[in-house]
């Protein structure tokens, strides 16, 4: 789409009426890999993962059937599902392939996760067209190059981009032109707003707000007493399509986290500090193998009645040392194991935040006089050299830690 502007002098000019900004998304990742890989499932309700759903495809979520739900839940919702193993390394060369498509788009490429990302296109009019040209060649590049369904959002932000692209979804395109961004965005559902979780949500709905629409006409100064200063601020910017973030390249992630669903069956708190050791000793790894270090341990709980919780811990010094993050992750376990006891525990998960550099800090000296990670240090040396399973914790032999998420590079 393109308009007309009069310029001073009588000159006469057309610019698009799109937005520069691409959000591109896989449809059921995991899921859609499975039915590319093997025709007889095309079509047909998938899942992956047995005891707990780690995706499922659109015709099983037509069914009702989530991720993260258990595989129990989920056959139930769907017994005609077929339900397939997860195969990590087959995600991971189709995120290659379909990132390798977006390199090729734009050299300006944010990625999100191994199946999402941010391009922008503003400045490949002359040699490429406009973005909604640009969006349809993309989605039609993945699914010639990688097999892959892909859906995409074009808009002036990269918030409305996003929105667009959900509201798309499965294996769409949706443009959202400069002069209807209002007119798309205010008759959604106020859950369209990043950051409106359940919590949220029902906080606005109770207040009888259930549209992105009757946000933007509430002042910030009645968001902020409703939700706190940072929510209410953000959700002001937001409802009035107010984002002025870039694409960025490079950018390095400002938080890591890792997470482990449970399913129904209740666990030892043995088993759970099993689960929590691999977890941190996983997100460690991934610290020093970035050359980072972290102040801030979050631990991420979900409870057999579906409700959340977080508790999180502020460490005195920035570390990725393995047992000063798991002490204080322990610690924040150990604060919530009554209401464990009593609800259950369905999700584990620990974030690690205030991330930095690991260059300017220098190593502590602990009682043993050896340098704080040097343990680490020789074991992450061992994996390198030997493989990630050469050697691994004693309280972990054995045990199935879950399965390992490929990721972006941190």
């Amino acid at each position: 789409m393109r308009v007309t502007l009069s310029v001073a002098g009588a000159t006469i000019r057309t610019v698009p009426n799109e937005g520069p900004i691409l959000h591109a998304d896989l449809d059921a990742f995991y899921a859609s890999v499975e039915q590319r890989d093997d025709p007889r499932l095309r079509g047909r309700p998938v899942i992956v993962g047995g005891g707990v759903v780690l995706a499922a495809s659109y015709e099983a979520k037509a069914r009702g059937v989530r991720t993260a739900m258990s595989g129990r839940t989920a056959r139930r919702l769907c017994p005609d599902a077929v339900v397939v193993p997860p195969r990590m390394r087959a995600y991971a060369e189709a995120s290659r392939a379909v990132f390798d498509v977006f390199a090729h788009t734009t050299p300006i490429v944010e990625g999100l996760s191994i199946d999402e990302a941010f391009l922008d296109v503003g400045g490949l009019a002359r040699i490429a067209g406009p973005p909604a040209e640009i969006a349809a060649r993309l989605r039609e590049d993945v699914a010639s190059r990688a097999g892959l369904p892909i859906t995409v959002g074009v808009a002036r932000t990269k918030f409305l981009a996003k929105v667009a692209s959900g509201v798309a979804k499965p294996d769409g395109l949706l443009v959202v032109p400069h002069d209807r961004e209002l007119e798309f965005l205010h008759p959604l559902p106020v859950e369209r707003l990043w950051g409106v979780g359940e919590v949220t949500s029902a906080t606005l709905r109770e207040r009888g707000i259930t549209t992105v629409g009757q946000v933007a006409v509430l002042g910030e100064a009645v968001l902020v007493a409703m939700l706190g200063r940072a929510a209410g601020r953000h959700l002001h910017a937001l409802a009035r399509n107010h984002d002025p973030r870039p694409v960025r390249t490079g950018r390095r992630r400002r938080s890591m986290g890792a997470q482990r669903a449970l399913g129904s069956r209740r666990r030892a708190p043995a088993e759970l500090d099993a689960i929590l050791t691999a977890l941190v000793d996983r997100l460690a790894r991934r610290l020093r193998a970035a050359r980072r270090v972290c102040r801030t341990v979050t631990l991420r709980l979900r409870f057999a009645d579906f409700t959340r919780a977080t508790r999180g811990r502020t460490l005195p010094d920035p570390t990725a040392h393995t047992e000063t993050i798991l002490d204080a992750a322990r610690a924040l376990l150990a604060a919530a194991t009554p209401t464990i006891e009593n609800q259950g525990l369905t999700l584990l998960g620990v974030a690690l935040s205030n991330l930095d550099d690991d260059g300017a800090i220098q190593l502590a000296l602990p009682f043993d006089g050896r340098p704080e990670g040097a343990l680490d240090s020789a074991l992450d040396d061992v994996r390198r050299r030997f493989g990630t399973t050469a050697i691994t914790r004693a309280t972990l032999l054995g045990r199935d830690e879950g399965p390992t998420v490929p990721l972006l590079p941190d």
